[in-house]
């Protein structure tokens, strides 16, 4: 296990950088996409299950942000 004052800090500005901006826009497209459903054109369900994207989206970018650290964190330790 790498101590958190072991960690290189390139390696830690590097995660930083390359955060979750897309994933972030793109759970605030489908937002506004379930609100246009819902409300605009009336498909209350169609508005209900885009609504629920966002939730996965960022979930599953957080999987790989953590697969991605995980992996640095490896490359350290060998």
């Amino acid at each position: 296990m790498v101590d958190s004052d072991d960690v290189p800090t390139e390696v830690v500005d590097d995660i930083d950088a390359n955060g979750l901006g897309t994933a972030v826009i793109a759970s605030i497209g489908s937002v506004a996409l379930a609100l246009y459903f819902y409300y605009v054109r009336g498909d209350k369900q169609r508005g209900q299950f885009v609504g629920l994207w966002p939730t996965t989206i960022l979930a599953v970018a957080s999987y790989f942000k953590l697969e991605e650290i995980r992996q640095k964190l490896d490359e350290l330790d060998a």
